[in-house]
């Protein structure tokens, strides 16, 4: 059976589940953001920066950052919305001998009074975690209960542990176009995705995906989503920002399933995206 406690990450309450098998997640509520994903073998799959605040004061750097309702700046609001810095409830929870769960929610009147001001539409959000063996799911859904649309943009911003970047590669986007941080759309027309330089791509298609590192293989697959969003951010951005150390672009990369431009969700439908990771 899994086992789960409440525990603190920084300063920053959390749920930890540990599975029948040994895998474990901890989740802060603190915007429901995934900080650790160990599989059975106890390696840990994600990335959190060293320098990114831990005590709510704002978005945490590393793990698995949940957008909505924009994407980035592609919308009127808050950069990259406002789940991410919201404090979300933990609705369920269990496991079996074949998975282990975590589920949290977030609703209009869970907001503060500045984010609710600024978004003025009843919503109701649902992130599920379930371990299974070394695979990890991630059920994503937002519901509009009100009586009018409203519009949005969703992504799971995952952030992986990759060792070091020279070791690192990314197939399945063969043939696949994209756009990248110059705004040039592009045609990917070599098998791997290596890193030696900033990549900021935006890839319009859901392929599944192989992460290729130096000690491990990820298997990426998505539903409900519309794109995959690649990020390191190089030397010389990683440099300014102050909420990561100079060399640590050296050890992740995002990879993101993604929905990025706003789109209307009528009154009383569900959107629902899964993003799996298998090891």
């Amino acid at each position: 059976m899994a086992v789960v406690t409440m525990t603190t990450y920084g300063d920053l309450p959390a749920v930890h589940i540990t599975a029948a098998d040994g895998a474990q997640a901890t989740v802060s509520l603190f915007g429901a953001h995934l900080l650790s994903w160990k599989t059975a073998d106890g390696k840990e799959r994600l990335f959190v920066s060293s320098r990114t605040p831990l005590d709510g004061s704002k978005a945490i750097r590393g793990g698995v950052p949940v957008i909505f309702p924009q994407f980035n700046v592609r919308g009127p609001g808050l950069r990259h919305g406002f789940a991410r810095v919201s404090n979300w409830r933990l609705t369920s929870q269990g496991g079996d001998a074949g998975s282990s769960h975590l589920e949290f929610s977030l609703r209009r009147e869970d907001l503060d009074a500045e984010h609710a001001q600024a978004w003025p539409h009843a919503f109701a959000l649902t992130l599920r975690f379930t371990l299974h063996g070394d695979a990890l799911e991630m059920d994503y859904t937002v519901h509009n209960p009100g009586a009018s649309a409203f519009p949005f943009g969703v992504a799971l911003h995952t952030y992986y542990e990759v060792g070091h970047l020279d070791a690192t590669s990314i197939s399945g986007l063969q043939g696949q176009q994209y756009t990248d941080h110059h705004l040039n759309t592009l045609v990917q027309d070599y098998p791997a995705l290596h890193f030696t330089e900033k990549h900021d791509r935006l890839y319009k298609s859901t392929p599944d995906l192989t992460l290729n590192t130096a000690d491990a293989t990820l298997r990426l697959e998505q539903q409900g989503f519309s794109e995959w969003v690649v990020w390191n951010p190089g030397r010389a951005d990683a440099a300014a920002l102050v909420d990561l150390a100079d060399e640590e672009y050296l050890r992740f990369v995002c990879i993101e399933p993604a929905r990025i431009d706003q789109q209307p969700l009528a009154a009383g439908a569900t959107w629902t995206g899964r993003h799996r990771i298998g090891a």
